[in-house]
């Protein structure tokens, strides 16, 4: 017998205000349901939307078009019986722990005698037992995010919605609240029929999830999902867990902006630039043409060797495909003739062959180029290319990706920046 569906999600768009006139889509046509008894992750690079789409699941914000349902009944504010736990604690710090965990009680209209009974009841459920009367500036990051647990779970909700709620946390302590949030959904110490969170951290989606929903990013849209049949407790040493890895990985490194022929990126100016620097690319590039590696390493054995989760390691890999440097396909990055070239190349060559591929691959940059060769003086305002950016992108995004690029072109030596002037310009016109 099929379980009952819990949250349905019906081409959902959602645009934000960038001006009088402007919209950035952040999301764009998203279809998915949610079943009783699932725990979904939603799985994708920052700024892919996935925490707008909470917000929207949660309520809290509408989307611009599409619907969303609970249990059948559109969701067209808060939901009573879904609760969420947010990245940050959230917490009142003149509050108590126990009066923290109360306020959903007591927004709810609950008697002081069950809001008390209940809290505590949460807070003993969540390893909180002996730190009622706390104030947060007294508790750990873990111990302040059990009380975000503990505030979500006293309404004794249907479905918790969680936005990383463990990305704030070290490594240990995490790993104790990932464990014990299983104990406590295998267990049934509490009324949840459905947890769905969002990461973009693929081991924990697999450790967790039962289906894994993968994003696209700008804008957001539903790349693939797959399903995740191992039993609990995971072992992330397991080799049908390190498969599982490696599956996620091939799905978020198959681009579709890549050319049939080259496999590598075919971008614009209003292609959203990675933000890596090129230390860090040239030390991957040299990691890759070791002895050791000959030119190709598996995505997850890299991340692992380097200790990067996605966001910090995609950015590299997508500049190195870019740049022409390296390939990424189906989960396996191999450098190039011309990444080897980079390498070997003493300093003075490597700037030479980093700027001629900045030029031929890199629209923003060869744009910047050619408009300073144009103008009389080789000199042109920062302000005219952030508004050309903010045409397609947020003012913050447009500023990052900016700066982004000046620092590659000031490596490359094609133009020269002056910050205090806002200006930048051609230290050598030819």
């Amino acid at each position: 017998m099929n379980n009952a569906t819990l949250i349905e999600v019906k081409n959902v768009h959602k645009t934000f205000k960038k001006g009088d006139r402007q919209e950035l889509l952040v999301l764009e046509d998203i279809n998915f349901r949610m079943d009783e008894g699932e725990i979904v992750a939603i799985l994708g690079k920052s700024g892919s939307g996935k925490s707008t789409l909470l917000r929207i699941l949660a309520g809290l914000i509408q989307p611009s078009s599409g619907n969303v349902f609970y249990r059948g009944k559109p969701v067209l504010g808060p939901a009573r019986g879904i609760s969420m736990v947010f990245q940050t604690f959230a917490l009142l710090p003149w509050l108590t722990v126990l009066q923290n965990v109360e306020l959903g009680l007591e927004a709810q209209g609950i008697n002081r005698e069950e809001r008390r009974a209940r809290a505590l009841k949460a807070i003993d459920t969540i390893g909180l037992d002996g730190f009622e009367s706390a104030f947060p500036k007294e508790l750990s990051g873990g111990m302040r995010q059990r009380v975000g647990f503990a505030r979500a779970l006293v309404v004794n909700p249907d479905v918790l919605l969680m936005d990383e709620p463990f990305s704030a946390l070290d490594v240990l302590t995490a790993d104790n609240l990932k464990s014990d949030l299983l104990d406590l959904w295998e267990t049934k110490k509490t009324g949840l029929h459905g947890i769905l969170f969002v990461t973009h951290n693929i081991e924990e989606a697999i450790l967790l999830a039962d289906r894994i929903i993968v994003f696209n990013s700008n804008p957001g849209t539903i790349r693939n999902e797959l399903r995740v049949t191992l039993p609990h407790p995971r072992n992330d040493l397991d080799p049908r867990f390190r498969n599982q890895v490696d599956r996620v990985y091939t799905l978020m490194t198959t681009s579709e902006t890549q050319d049939s022929m080259h496999g590598h990126p075919q971008i614009d100016l209003s292609y959203r630039l990675p933000e890596a620097n090129i230390a860090e690319i040239s030390g991957l590039l040299e990691l890759l043409n070791s002895p050791l590696n000959q030119g190709k390493m598996d995505l997850p054995d890299l991340a692992d060797t380097l200790m990067l989760d996605i966001d910090e390691l995609f950015p590299l890999t997508e500049l190195l495909e870019i740049l022409h440097f390296a390939k990424v396909s189906k989960g396996d990055i191999t450098i190039t003739d011309a990444g080897i070239a980079f390498v070997e190349f003493d300093i003075l060559e490597r700037k030479k062959l980093f700027l001629e591929h900045l030029k031929k691959y890199v629209p923003l940059a060869r744009y910047i180029y050619e408009q300073l060769m144009r103008h009389p003086r080789h000199r042109a305002l920062e302000e005219n290319f952030l508004s050309l950016l903010e045409d397609y992108f947020s003012e913050k995004e447009a500023s990052r990706i900016l700066r982004t690029v000046i620092e590659w072109g000031r490596y490359a030596e094609l133009f020269a920046y002056d910050y205090n002037a806002g200006v930048l310009s051609l230290e050598n016109p030819k």
